[in-house]
């Protein structure tokens, strides 16, 4: 704990501070090249996982919509069932009634009742039809989930013995750049991560070779190169921003 406290506590100079940024560009280069192994990898294994968690969540509905309509169907053949019991008590009572108008009465509440079947059967042929259709969706929908699962287990087999093969590689180099990070304070890092997110290849911090930059490699007048290699400030590309140093030989 205590080295720890000690080493945030030194107050480098900007040399210092460009030699470790330098340095911290080379170890992020190493882990790009790294990454470049893994190709469109991560993102495939990323959009699997997205297409396979939808067919599971469409799986889902369809399959509580199935449900819904059989818990739809008792009901109609529940209220079937009550409809015909009413006939038949109704027609009982129409043995028994005193007069025409009560007989009438009665018969139009059979035939209410045989309007609720009809309506009851027809409801139950339209669920029918439509289970039938959900049914099929789910074993569409099971089939491609099946594909894609065993898609996404290739490729997350290949990405897992990538990173198993690149594990200590990778760890080696974040603890290298771990203590380079050390050394510059956040505003630079900061300004590094900006710039580093916005060119090509990554490449935030480049060097000064042939009296040119060697990320855009456009010309730097004299004057400069001499303030590059002094190391007093921090000095970036007019023309692409990025952050310039002395070439390795120097």
């Amino acid at each position: 704990m205590a080295t720890k406290k000690k080493t945030a506590e030194v107050d480098y100079s900007m040399y210092e501070k460009i030699v470790a940024l330098y340095e911290l560009q080379k170890i992020d280069s190493q882990i790009d090249e790294i990454n470049k192994v893994k190709g469109e990898l991560p993102l495939e294994v990323e959009d699997l996982e997205d297409t396979v968690e939808g067919l599971k969540t469409r799986l889902d509905n369809i399959n509580r919509e199935i449900d819904e309509l059989a818990s739809l169907t008792k009901q109609r053949q529940r209220d079937i069932e009550e409809a015909n019991a009413l006939i038949a008590r109704y027609k009982e009572q129409q043995g028994n009634v005193r007069n025409n108008r009560e007989y009438d009465s009665l018969e139009k509440e059979v035939e209410y009742q045989l309007l609720e079947i009809t309506l009851a059967e027809k409801r139950l042929k339209e669920y029918a039809a439509a289970t039938k259709t959900k049914k099929a969706a789910v074993e569409v929908t099971e089939t491609e989930l099946k594909e894609r699962q065993a898609d996404l287990d290739v490729k997350r087999q290949e990405l897992e013995s990538i990173e198993s093969e690149t594990a200590d590689e990778v760890k080696s180099l974040t603890a290298k750049a771990q203590v380079a990070q050390a050394k510059i304070d956040e505003r630079l890092l900061a300004a590094y991560g900006r710039i580093r997110s916005k060119v090509r290849n990554g490449l935030a911090v480049v060097t000064v070779k042939r009296d040119a930059c060697s990320g855009c490699f456009n010309r730097i007048p004299p004057q400069r190169q001499a303030d590059i290699r002094l190391g007093k400030k921090l000095i970036v590309c007019e023309y692409c921003g990025r952050i310039l140093v002395p070439g390795d030989e120097e």
